[in-house]
């Protein structure tokens, strides 16, 4: 059983929490940000698109289910969405040890104190919440008072070049040949091409991919702000004059958007839930997904070429863009989900589709 210390939640308009610690007893700071999903801490925390943020669950008791296995398959761990935890820090309102689960392993706060991250239980996080939607997503800290710290901003740095892979890795043997532009995928995105029957090239987020010999090209999530990615945008502006299927997610998205011409712009506090509706444009379909990112496209710069595949129903934010002719799309949301809904997963297939399309030809 933990240990609990006395620690405190440090906004950078001066507002304070005071809390409990559990896992790592270390200061940190960060952005503050906040996500509604009432499951998923595992996948969240371990989702590099988190990098550099202290995270703030809206539903009350997390812990309760622990921290599953690490088993693999195919090179991937099976339950986590990548090889450790990105968040920075983790704020409850009610956290518990006492967790039970088929698959548990370990408490939520051992793999915390295994990864160097400090968690902050009995925080009013309905208030902290409400703080962060009225100011937005802010700079903060969880500070121990014999170890004090300074507030840092996290999108100042190339966050994508931090969880990006340093190495050229080959998942798979099917038989479309796929390379993954890592700016901090999620391992889910592999699980699902490699289902599709593929061959996953992973590359780092400034490989000129274009050199590679492929069927199609799939640009992953990833943290921070996509102005830093400018080596990864030069690379799609080059697949762009040819035709081989590219699909996007999150970061990529606003990557293929910047590539195409489009701007892109910091949302207030971002969207960080499992039940975004999201409308398929053109249509009345509508879809819920899982999403996590703070960046998105301003659809008013997209150059004519292209278009808004899909529409945020609660802001009218954009949540995708196709090319009118070329078979480039890619997604804001995570049609993977990975912890979330997987009502979209079929854009998988259809991203497949357009391979075999264009082998066909």
């Amino acid at each position: 059983m933990h240990k609990f210390r006395n620690v405190k939640l440090v906004l950078e308009d001066g507002t304070i929490f005071e809390g409990k610690s559990f896992g790592k007893e270390k200061s940190i700071a960060g952005e503050v940000v906040f996500y509604t999903a009432m499951v998923g801490y595992t996948e969240s925390l371990s989702d590099p698109s988190y990098k550099g943020q202290i995270l703030v669950p809206t539903y009350p008791m997390v812990g309760n289910y622990g921290i599953p296995s690490a088993d693999q398959t195919e090179g991937v761990e099976d339950f986590y969405e990548s090889d450790r935890i990105h968040a920075s820090g983790l704020v409850v309102a009610d956290y518990t040890d006492d967790f039970s689960h088929w698959n548990a392993e370990k408490s939520l706060s051992d793999w915390l104190i295994e990864n160097d991250v400090p968690g902050i239980t009995g925080i009013d996080t309905r208030a902290l919440t409400k703080i962060l939607r009225e100011k937005g997503s802010m700079k903060g800290k969880i500070e121990f008072d014999d170890q004090p710290i300074d507030f840092v901003d996290p999108n100042q740095d190339n966050l994508a070049a931090l969880v990006s892979t340093d190495d050229v890795v080959t998942y798979g043997s099917g038989k479309h040949k796929v390379v993954l532009v890592d700016c901090g995928v999620k391992y889910n995105i592999i699980r699902c091409l490699l289902k599709r029957d593929t061959t996953v090239i992973r590359v780092p987020w400034n490989y000129n991919f274009n050199e590679i010999d492929c069927d199609g090209i799939f640009l992953s999530n990833g943290p921070g702000d996509p102005v830093q990615c400018e080596e990864t945008v030069n690379h799609i502006k080059e697949a762009l004059k040819g035709a081989k299927p590219i699909m996007g997610i999150c970061l990529g998205n606003q990557l293929l958007g910047r590539a195409a011409g489009a701007d892109t712009y910091k949302l207030k506090y971002g969207h960080r839930s499992h039940n975004q509706p999201v409308l398929l444009k053109g249509t009345q379909r509508c879809f819920i997904t899982s999403q996590n990112h703070g960046y998105a496209i301003n659809q008013e710069t997209l150059p004519s070429e292209w278009e808004e595949l899909f529409v945020n129903v609660n802001d009218g934010t954009n949540e995708g863009v196709r090319h009118k002719t070329k078979p480039f799309f890619s997604t804001q949301f995570h049609p993977e989900a990975s912890s979330g809904p997987v009502d979209t997963e079929y854009l998988f297939d259809e991203f497949i589709e357009n391979i075999e399309k264009s082998k066909a030809q």
